[in-house]
């Protein structure tokens, strides 16, 4: 047994560490020690409604409403049992469907069109989705490039296992005056169709001139010359007041509205939600990769426009491709990347795409890649997003242009560091990164440069592995050197929710 005296010193030890850990962090200028240097116009976004129900709800535990197996799925690797999920997704009126332990053969795409249903395994080691054919041999869709070389449309779209909705938007009102990024108010055309607590989505549009484009990259898009108007930007929020011709809403404008962008207020009552993938593997057949865009299809899981759905503790094994998430409010958490399959000889890539992140507000977070793709995290024409918490052999950061702006990546081990941020996507459709994209604690073994020319000077890199000198400027380039474990807060994501959770 210790004495007193042991017992003191012991303490003390330990307060001395705390001590020592205490006076050891450091703290970005953009954010403080608790956001006490942060307000709503701040170069540093509000990150804090990414994912599941904005973060206020935690990911639910659906009660088994049925079995696979009662359908007819066998789990042997050999029998077919495509028809028995299709059997029980379409007869199952809620909950979830259990998937008990077993190598289930899919040979087309289950198609999930209708909420609260949830597809659960009994974990990745026991319960794996084997799919032996291609997407595009099922389903044939060939398409081409924004150069023009012919390919199929599953390089970068689809999966077996799809999810799809739609956001039941439709035109409400007009805003009739202009508004700045930060504000939280509009007045529109008219409030007959609003109310206090619903939630809607603002929305504006581009013109031929890329206006709305230069805007989203701070004025340095970069050549634009091939986005020919088509972008957009949008926001859901809820209206919290209503007064004469002006609603009040939760969160701040992420970009500033203008008129001649068209902007109005439009629905937001999606089709399909709380819908989720758990515990599950998802194996394709060890094929030597042949490189880019000659994907067909080996794709495990689609999302496309649904609202507060997700994806947890899935292991993605041999694909062409991991998840493609175009939807709002998602969580994707727990998903191991792996391959046995020979990597491409000019990449040295087992697959296209990791995820794909082309939609608003959505959280990936507690990943690993194991394996490496030409893209490992990809975001496009989006705002919003969280990636978090994860890991790889050597991560890229792909900013697929056509202005992916306000995306965080934060507490994010990317191995090597060799090419964090190689990047795709056509020519002539702006910089890869768009405003205020942040990189926030990225540790890697290999010190990163400042990447010029990768996005405007309104992006943020605060504690990112470097042995360059900081270099701040609150209106041009904001390039923070905190050694990444002495920054603090370790996740910016999580200090901004629970900011805004506790007020």
């Amino acid at each position: 047994m210790w004495n007193s005296n042991s017992s003191i010193k012991f303490i003390l030890a330990v307060l001395l560490i705390l001590t020592l850990h205490l006076f050891s962090q450091e703290y970005s200028k953009l954010w403080g020690k608790e956001g006490e240097k942060w307000f709503p116009r701040s170069r540093l976004p509000d990150f804090s409604y990414a994912g599941y129900h904005s973060g206020e709800k935690s990911i639910p535990e659906l009660k088994v409403m049925s079995n696979v197996k009662n359908f007819g799925a066998v789990g042997d690797g050999v029998h077919d049992d495509t028809e028995a999920f299709l059997k029980a997704i379409f007869q199952t009126q809620g909950g979830a469907i259990f998937i008990p332990p077993g190598r289930y053969k899919i040979t087309d795409i289950i198609e999930i069109k209708k909420s609260n249903v949830v597809l659960r395994g009994a974990g990745p080691e026991k319960t794996i989705l084997f799919f032996p054919k291609y997407l595009n041999d099922i389903r044939p869709n060939w398409g081409a490039t924004t150069e023009g070389r012919p390919t199929s449309n599953y390089s970068w779209s689809g999966g077996f296992l799809w999810i799809k909705g739609n956001y039941g938007s439709k035109i409400l009102a007009n805003v009739i005056e202009k508004a700045e990024r930060g504000d939280r108010s509009l007045r529109v055309s008219s409030i007959k169709s609003l109310r206090i607590g619903q939630r809607v989505e603002i929305y504006q549009k581009d013109n031929p001139d890329n206006l709305l484009a230069y805007h989203l990259y701070s004025n340095d898009p970069g050549n634009v010359a091939k986005l020919l108007g088509r972008t957009h930007a949008s926001l859901v929020f809820t209206i919290q007041k209503i007064q004469e011709d002006r609603i009040y809403f939760d969160r701040p404008l992420r970009f500033d509205v203008r008129l001649n962008w068209h902007p109005v207020i439009r629905s937001f009552n999606p089709k399909v939600v709380e819908v989720g993938i758990e515990n599950l593997t998802f194996e394709f057949p060890v094929t030597n990769y042949q490189g880019h865009f000659t994907e067909l299809g080996f794709n495990a899981i689609a999302l496309s426009d649904v609202v507060n759905c997700w994806v947890k503790n899935v292991r993605i094994k041999n694909s062409d491709s991991g998840i493609f998430a175009s939807g709002k409010f998602c969580t994707i958490q727990g998903v191991v990347f792996e391959s046995e399959r020979k990597p491409d000889k000019n990449r040295h890539s087992t697959g296209h795409h990791g995820i794909y992140i082309s939609d608003d507000d959505n959280l990936f977070t507690d990943f690993d890649f194991r394996t490496r793709f030409i893209h490992d995290i990809t975001v496009s024409k989006c705002s919003g997003n969280v990636i978090s918490n994860g890991r790889g052999i050597d991560l890229c950061f792909d900013h697929h242009k056509r202005a992916p702006y306000e995306n965080l990546f934060t507490n994010i081990d990317v191995g090597e560091g060799t090419r964090l941020w190689r990047c795709g996507g056509g020519r002539a459709l702006g910089r890869n990164c768009a405003a205020r994209g942040t990189f926030w604690n990225i540790r890697a073994r290999k010190p990163q440069k400042y990447p010029e020319g990768f996005g405007p000077p309104s992006i943020n890199l605060v504690g990112v592995q470097t042995d360059e000198n900081s270099r701040i400027e609150i209106d041009g380039i904001w390039f923070e050197n905190i050694p990444p474990q002495k920054l603090f807060p370790q996740n910016l994501h999580e200090a901004q929710l629970k900011k805004r959770l506790e007020k």
